[in-house]
């Protein structure tokens, strides 16, 4: 048996290595745009991806792009739980904590009854929500992994990475200029923009171009509602059982291990055992394995399926958007 296993590993290799080397070649490649024209790197992986979406199809490449797409999302995901500590958490107080909370869960609720009034499957509102309303990008992926297998989901998912990233790179630069027409002191911007841009490359851009005070709490804001990833993977998990899986209706573990390994090295982290030079690899690392995902994803895609979705999706993400924003705004007056 254990010769048998030995012997497949490497034929498993070679036929998922021509799939993942393309998948990574993207990835460098959206990489190094993403650094020169200081533009979303994942928007960039998505669009190279779509370019090459023939080889989603070729014999040679097929097993090793949905590999990609499925295997290494979920690492990425599971990776994300290096970043967090709850000493973070703690230093900013119960305030915006509730305040991410009460952000994070509305959001999500009038995201799936907007789905629904719209025509969407609620799964789509839960995506989209989750997206906006967590951590852009990576929410949606990870939330796409969780959710249950259907004919649209592929799609829903691309779109809402290309929405969410064009929202959130807008969302950068309106952002300051709200929290400085507000009269925010620089704890509250930092607190307003870490509550309510979708990426954390974008918060930490807007953050530190009002202050370092801002920049700070906006990053450590922007933590907290990553963190609020794995619950809202849990609940996606739940109805993903509740409806069965497309294996037979077999359900799938109630905490999926990609979500567990984010609860382990988000525990982990939170007790100063990891130095910050591996946290920090940890978190490209995890950048990584995203950006190369959503490349594979981008290939199992073509530009004319997303086209069809019309304006009505386009409108629900961009409702969603304010709607997170108005709430913070009204939130942080009334004291939080």
């Amino acid at each position: 048996m254990n010769a048998t296993l030995l012997m497949s590993t490497p034929g498993r290799i070679r036929e998922l290595a021509p799939g993942f080397a393309i998948s990574l070649t993207v990835a460098a490649a959206a990489s190094f745009l993403a650094d020169h024209y200081d533009a979303p790197v994942m928007l960039f992986a998505l669009l190279l991806g779509m370019a090459l979406n023939f080889l989603a199809e070729d014999a040679k490449c097929k097993a090793g792009v949905e590999f990609t797409a499925r295997t290494v999302l979920r690492m990425g995901v599971a990776l994300l739980g290096i970043r967090i500590t709850l000493a973070q958490i703690a230093e900013l107080g119960w305030k915006p904590v509730v305040l991410v909370i009460v952000l994070v869960v509305v959001t999500i609720l009038i995201s799936v009854i907007a789905a629904k009034a719209l025509g969407f499957q609620r799964l789509f509102g839960m995506l989209s929500g989750g997206a906006t309303a967590i951590c852009g990008a990576s929410a949606a992926l990870a939330l796409s992994a969780a959710l249950p297998n259907h004919p649209q989901k592929e799609r829903a998912t691309l779109f809402t990475v290309i929405c969410v990233s064009a929202l959130s790179t807008l969302a950068m630069i309106l952002y300051p200029m709200i929290a400085e027409a507000f009269s925010l002191s620089p704890h509250l911007a930092g607190v307003f923009l870490g509550a309510t841009i979708h990426d954390v490359a974008q918060v930490v851009g807007a953050g530190y171009s009002m202050s370092s005070e801002t920049g700070d709490v906006a990053t450590v804001v922007k933590l907290m509602r990553v963190a609020m990833l794995l619950p809202v993977i849990l609940c996606a998990s739940m109805i993903t059982r509740r409806l069965g899986s497309d294996t037979g209706g077999q359900k799938p573990p109630l905490l999926p291990w990609f979500a567990v390994g984010f609860l382990l090295l988000a525990s982990i982290n939170s007790t100063g055992f990891i130095p910050p030079s591996l946290q920090n690899a940890g978190s490209d690392l995890s950048v990584g394995c995203l950006v190369i995902a959503i490349s594979a994803l981008g290939m199992k895609t073509q530009l004319k399926e997303l086209a069809s979705v019309g304006i009505k999706p386009i409108l629900l993400m961009t409702g969603e958007t304010v709607f997170l924003a108005t709430l913070a705004l009204l939130l942080i007056h009334y004291g939080f």
